[in-house]
């Protein structure tokens, strides 16, 4: 189920490809990467032929910060629904509130992966705020170093110390963490199994910290939305949430059902050190 990310041996296409799609500047690393779908659909095979208590994924339990969509239970089969997931990065900040607010009255939950310097230590309340609002909390680092430039205890330390602090705040510890710049390589990996959370990439990106255009980075969204995608935004920039009604509304025309990541890999659990990208 995994792929591999060595992408410093495809051909020169490919790479730009490959590097447009995802905005990542970090595109010579050499890791392995699992989609969420591959990881959903092994997950509900190996629990067909596993006994009914064991089948059962507690991921989506209400209040565990994956919680949404469609079941009566706050539950989404996105092996039926059409899924996409959407994250919001390097938050929590002043227009978060407002985002909140837009995700509350849509009924959607998001995936916040949020810094920790100027931001998890500048509003303990909007963390506290997002996570009893049923969203998923995750990582974004400590102060957005680039983590394969980094030496290892400090990447250590940027990754811990938001673990720490989020669990401080809400008695939840993240299991997602996003990279800088979706800078990953083996040693990260490695270091991320040993903090216990998984890496998450994205297949869809606005390059809202190019523009305050708010229309213009809900096209950029919707022109790139597939089916098991996952959506980056950055509710730091202040273009990016007034885009996210329009987003939200021409998903729902278009049969999308919006949740976390977590969501749109269950009944699989993310897996601390993997590199999970669609």
């Amino acid at each position: 189920m995994g792929r591999k990310g060595r992408i410093s041996g495809l051909g020169v296409s490919l790479v730009g490809a490959v590097c447009l799609t995802l905005g990542l500047s970090g595109c010579g690393a050499s890791y392995d990467t699992t989609s969420p779908r591959s990881a959903r659909e092994h997950a509900a095979s190996d629990a067909k032929h596993s006994t009914p208590a064991a089948s059962k994924p507690d991921v989506l339990k209400k209040g565990d910060g994956a919680t949404g969509a469609n079941g009566k239970d706050g539950s989404v089969d996105c092996a039926v629904a059409k899924c996409v997931a959407l994250t919001f990065d390097a938050g929590p900040s002043g227009n978060t509130p407002r985002l909140l607010k837009i995700l509350k009255h849509e009924k959607v939950h998001a995936t916040f992966f949020m810094l920790g310097k100027k931001h998890i230590e500048k509003r303990p309340d909007l963390v506290r705020r997002i996570a009893d609002e049923g969203h998923e909390l995750a990582n974004h680092t400590w102060s957005h170093k680039i983590l394969t430039k980094t030496d290892s205890d400090e990447v250590r330390s940027e990754i811990s110390r938001v673990q720490t602090a989020v669990k401080k705040l809400t008695g939840r510890t993240p299991l997602l963490m996003r990279p800088p710049q979706g800078r990953t390589d083996e040693r990260v990996s490695k270091i991320c199994r040993e903090l216990g959370v998984a890496q998450v990439l994205w297949s869809v990106t606005a390059k809202d910290y190019q523009t305050n255009d708010s229309a213009l980075i809900e096209k950029r969204v919707l022109d790139q939305t597939k089916r098991d995608g996952i959506i980056l935004l950055h509710d730091i920039y202040k273009g990016t949430v007034p885009a996210v009604p329009g987003i939200l509304a021409k998903l729902k025309k278009e049969g999308y059902t919006v949740v976390t990541v977590s969501q749109l890999m269950a009944p699989a659990v993310p897996e601390a050190g993997k590199v999970y990208r669609p």
